[in-house]
């Protein structure tokens, strides 16, 4: 039986306002050829199928239009797991209908434990795989809320609790591993030493819920996770494994190769664990230094030839605003039309000041207005003219603040 594990699409999702719909459906009919090529019999989807809990009409439609196409293959069987992102009631609505097509969705823990065991057979309606799918835990799930308890009583809950949870499929699948069945579960969640991008949400605050890999119960043949954007395996342990996401979401995922991980079983026995490279259709690039740097740098660049335009995050490092900014990297873009768009960022650099100089600056502060105090700051982070506006906004917020105290 082979296996296809792939997570944290994020349909819907844009880069500022710039629409990723394209992209994501490159991905997505690169994704049915591959289920075809691959000879692939369960499809996992290990959470964040959309962006944001209530998706675009746009986002829904590659969803749906997916899922019909999959029947179009040899892929028999698909498990959807909810993550942090997505809503368990959107996910869940059409479940009953789907499972008809056998797509198995868990938005949320169910009040049932045992619902999130998941039987797969072959074509013969032999049992031949279990899949324990555990989405994204909330809070309400794993743990009781106490009142006056630390951070460091808070991290050991919420750890403890996602352990549990896993733990108690343990008595469940005791009979499948007896009769050399694989066991693998699903899980949405931040494990310990992975490497985030700038992408991805906390799941708990502080990320206190990030767990090990010996936090999982042994008895799983393969923990196929969701939630952080890099592929990567979790704790050295190669069954535990995150697919990452199947095109980069931020500027800080340029340099990843997103993939899918494709599985094969025989038996209770894990025959092979392959990484399959998504192909890249456009290149997000990103450009740091002063000015000069940049200029060097977007001049420097070269047309990767993909199916779309790439699009390039500048990040000027300057003390003082660059007012023309824009007209100089349309300039530049000029120069260089395979470029798309530009993102730029100004980075102010701030002198570093002796202990004695900050101590009198905290001191000077404390005799200052709080209208002072804000038009000190837009003098230091913004341009000129764009300050008067901002005092008008502020001026207004103080009036309202002091309606409300009085």
């Amino acid at each position: 039986m082979k296996i296809l594990h792939t997570a944290d699409w994020h349909l819907g999702k844009k880069l500022e306002q710039c629409e990723r719909t394209e992209e994501h459906q490159d991905f997505l009919d690169w994704l049915i050829v591959k289920l075809s090529a691959e000879c692939i019999d369960v499809l996992i989807i290990a959470g964040d199928v959309f962006d944001t809990g209530s998706p675009s009409n746009t986002a829904l439609e590659q969803y749906y239009r997916f899922l019909r196409m999959v029947k179009d293959t040899c892929c028999r069987e698909v498990v959807i797991i909810g993550g942090n992102h997505d809503s368990i009631s959107t996910l869940n609505a059409p479940k009953s209908l789907l499972k008809y097509f056998n797509v198995h969705i868990v938005g949320g823990v169910p009040a049932t434990f045992t619902e999130q065991i998941i039987p797969i057979h072959d074509a013969r309606d032999k049992l031949e795989l279990v899949v324990c799918a555990v989405p994204f835990l909330r809070d309400r799930d794993i743990r009781l809320s106490i009142s006056g308890e630390t951070n460091e009583e808070r991290e050991q809950r919420i750890k403890q609790g996602i352990s549990e949870h896993y733990h108690r499929f343990v008595e469940h699948i005791t009979t499948y591993k007896e009769a050399d069945i694989p066991v693998i579960a699903t899980g949405h969640l931040f494990a310990a030493g992975a490497s985030t991008s700038e992408s991805e949400k906390e799941i708990h605050v502080g990320n206190l819920g990030q767990v090990h890999g010996d936090h999982f119960p042994v008895e799983f043949n393969y923990i196929a996770l969701g939630h952080i954007h890099r592929p990567q395996v979790v704790n050295k342990m190669e069954h535990i494994r995150y697919s990452g996401s199947p095109i980069p979401l931020s500027f800080s995922e340029n340099e990843d190769r997103k993939q899918v991980l494709i599985l094969e079983f025989k038996g209770g026995e894990l025959l092979s664990l392959v990484p399959h490279e998504v192909p890249c259709v456009r290149k997000l690039i990103r450009i740091k230094g002063d000015l000069e740097t940049v200029r060097q740098k977007i001049l420097a660049l070269e047309d990767p030839g993909l199916k779309y335009q790439p699009w390039v995050e500048v990040q000027v490092e300057t003390q003082t605003a660059i007012l023309d900014l824009d007209q100089q990297l349309s300039a530049l873009q000029a120069q260089k039309p395979f470029i798309e768009r530009f993102f730029p960022r100004q980075n102010r650099l701030r002198t570093s000041k002796s202990l004695d100089v900050l101590q009198q600056e905290e001191m000077a502060l404390k005799d200052l207005t709080p209208k002072a105090v804000f038009l000190k700051r837009c003098e230091s982070k913004i341009a000129n003219e764009e300050v008067p506006e901002l005092m008008r906004t502020f001026e207004e917020a103080l009036e309202l603040m002091g309606q409300k105290i009085n």
